[in-house]
């Protein structure tokens, strides 16, 4: 197909961006400035979002076309020629990742003395011990199951290693069967074992060939292949009035149907029976778009080489990220009562730089604290073991009334999301499971204490889940506070998402689904007048994905009319810049490295007078109609100043960024003169006196 044609449209495709985001994390793999081990780490990041992109995207592909709905991609394409097109570009990235993998990476980990290898690489005593694993752990929980004319075809697993074994009766040599052995995930991926200073990790389905003839003793074995399926995990839920019984119920039967949903990729060994292929392929009503074959030296489901960088004896060797700095709002007063300190001021937190752990010690607060009345939150992804959980918990069980809105439909958490809500009813917790079919993806917290005779608010506003894990993993923002302009409006949100009724006019909030996409074309539009009247425009917003149709096209119209506008967007973006007459004074980039940039910040500089905002919201579709979302307003100086100071770091970073090109493509960012500036590491070493004041667009 014509490449010429999708580069036309003055959009880019989503799922296409997806993908080129996807080698912007397998650069990550690449660079030669990373230990072994963070290669590990980011080539089983990527291998893990592919498997993702095939879950939702290409399963919501599907969706249409099974179901025989009109979908037109941005890209101008209709649903079918789409497919191929997709699936031919995901081919090619599936075969560069393991390319990777088994050119670069496997090269690395023998000089390191990790060998990932066959039985045979081992010494006598450890081939001695991977017999009797085989023969007392993993031979008693495989179960082979055949399928002919007595036998119906089994239910296939979602991402689990699959043996596919074409056998012959030896009375009847031409009739052929199939028998199919699954992997639980719960035998480990690797056989672990180390000789002196050389530590060895034998893949689970090296053990399993060696002996699988011993579940077939009286049939001759034609065959023994090995592959994975890939199920579309792309659904959706029906509004309905009785929230409390069929919401919950077809939530839980979503969940069963997922297992057994679609199949829209299938990965296969170098070496696959014919026979087995061709029935898998009919079966599932695939073609060869939709199967992809490893090379001899790759092994499938790269995702597992993370029990390889997690094992015991390398946690030395892992790359150690510094120590969070105190915020700059609480440096005189980091161990107070954290009451006390937001009674004096707002506390502006930048995680990973800045510890989690103020928000956890609010949390904590307000459950031990008698005067705490109430504690009101949106839950999305939560930790395993979660401490913000364990903190709601002791909050009722003190006796605080505590509400909790329970996002279940956050994406493969559902189980988790129901398991935590449940054992938050138990303990006496008023929790509401979602909102219709609208996703609440709000990051919102309101505790309410009574001081002396009065009551007063304190609220946690920010872009990240209350996840202490991935505070650590991903750049976020917070902000804590007990000023009423925002505390009114918190209270006034929760009203809203919990009951029925409109909101008053926020001072401080911008929200969806109701309002937020209007409110964003409003603050370009005035950008696009101050600039016909001849002053200083400029946009920068910072996001995670950028896709909505309304939005792009305002900010065509604002580039038109000589807005500088600089977008920083980590993953999808659909609007297509440094196109003449449509976007030649947008510049798009995206930084991908030690952390997982997912903090949203949006700018517009208002004739010098800045207007910021932060939150959960990224200019999606789903944003805007289809989740609960909402934005803060940054009021204070100084914490405007950090606001501009992120920006200006992602603007000036040169180690980690990316420039989107009018072809979709990207290009790393070029170090000039040999100054380099890593935001990953400076954010590490800023000081008070050097925030900014102004952006550097």
């Amino acid at each position: 197909m014509d490449s010429n044609s999708i580069n036309q449209s003055n959009l880019i495709s989503r799922d296409l961006s997806w993908l080129n985001f996807n080698y912007r994390v397998l650069d990550q793999a690449k660079n030669t400035s990373r230990g072994i081990l963070d290669k590990l780490k980011f080539i089983s990041i990527v291998a893990s979002n592919f498997d993702e992109f095939f879950e939702i995207r290409v399963g919501s592909l599907y969706n249409y076309i099974d179901n025989n709905k009109t979908r037109i991609d941005y890209s101008g394409l209709r649903e079918k020629p789409f497919r191929n097109y997709l699936l031919d570009k995901a081919k090619v990235f599936f075969e560069d990742y393991n390319n990777c993998y088994t050119n670069e990476i496997l090269n690395s980990l023998k000089s390191k003395k990790i060998i990932i290898g066959d039985i045979d690489s081992l010494d006598d005593e450890g081939r001695k011990k991977v017999k009797k694993y085989f023969k007392k752990t993993i031979f008693p929980m495989l179960t082979p199951m055949v399928f002919d004319n007595l036998h119906s075809f089994p239910i296939l697993m979602n991402k689990v290693l699959i043996f596919g074994v074409v056998t012959k009766s030896k009375k009847e040599s031409n009739k052929q069967k199939i028998s199919f052995i699954q992997v639980p995930l719960n035998i480990p991926r690797f056989f672990e074992y180390q000789i002196e200073d050389k530590y060895f990790f034998i893949p689970i389905e090296k053990i399993i060939s060696k002996y699988i003839t011993k579940f077939f003793r009286s049939v001759y074995v034609q065959s023994i292949s090995l592959f994975r399926i890939i199920r579309n995990g792309d659904f959706t839920l029906e509004e309905s009035e009785d929230i409390e019984t069929n919401f919950l119920e077809e939530l839980k039967q979503k969940l069963k149907d997922r297992k057994f949903s679609r199949v829209v990729r299938i990965e296969i060994s170098n070496t696959f029976d014919d026979f087995l292929l061709e029935s898998l392929k009919e079966r599932f009503k695939l073609d060869d778009n939709n199967i992809m074959r490893l090379s001899s030296k790759s092994i499938i489901d790269l995702t597992s080489l993370n029990q390889i960088y997690e094992f015991d004896e390398f946690s030395n060797n892992s790359n150690e990220y510094p120590s969070p700095i105190t915020p700059f709002d609480m440096e005189e007063n980091y161990n107070k009562n954290s009451f006390e300190i937001l009674t004096e001021k707002d506390v502006f937190l930048h995680h990973p730089y800045n510890s989690f752990e103020p928000v956890i010690k609010l949390l904590y607060e307000a459950a031990e604290d008698s005067n705490v009345l109430s504690i009101k939150i949106t839950l999305y992804r939560t930790a395993k073991n979660s401490r913000v959980i364990d903190a709601l918990l002791k909050a009722a069980e003190n006796g605080k009334h505590v509400s909790v809105l329970f996002e279940v439909k956050a994406r493969f958490d559902e189980e988790s999301n129901l398991k935590n809500g449940y054992k938050l009813e138990k303990a006496g917790c008023y929790v509401i499971y979602g909102i219709g079919t609208l996703k609440t993806h709000t990051k919102l917290l309101l505790i309410v204490r009574r001081e002396g005779k009065k009551v007063k608010n304190y609220a946690h506003m920010g872009t990240g889940n209350y996840n202490e894990t991935t505070s650590r993993l991903y750049t976020d923002l917070s902000l804590m506070t007990s000023n009423q302009k925002y505390t009114k409006d918190a209270l006034e949100f929760f009203n809203v998402i919990t009951g029925h009724s409109i909101p008053d006019d926020y001072e401080n909030l911008i929200t969806a689904p109701i309002y937020m996409r209007d409110k964003i074309l409003d603050l370009i539009e005035k950008e696009i007048k101050n600039s016909k009247s001849g002053l200083d425009a400029k946009i920068c917003i910072k996001i995670n994905s950028l896709q909505d149709k309304k939005v792009i096209n305002k900010l065509y119209e604002a580039s038109n009319n000589g807005v500088k506008i600089c977008l920083i967007v980590r993953g999808i973006c659909c609007l297509r810049p440094a196109r003449k007459n449509l976007s030649q004074n947008i510049e798009v980039l995206s930084i991908v490295g030690d952390y997982l940039e997912h903090s949203r910040i949006y700018y517009f500089h208002n004739n010098s007078n800045p207007i910021i905002y932060s939150g959960s919201a990224d200019i999606m579709i789903r944003s805007f109609k289809r989740r609960i979302e909402s934005l803060f307003k940054i009021n204070e100086e100084s914490i405007i100043k950090q606001a501009i100071t992120i920006l200006n770091f992602n603007l000036k970073d040169n180690c980690n960024s990316y420039i989107l090109n009018e072809d979709g493509s990207y290009t790393k960012k070029e170090i000039e003169k040999n100054q380099k500036f890593d935001l990953f590491k400076e954010f590490y070493s800023l000081k008070r006196k050097n925030l900014d004041d102004s952006i550097i667009l």
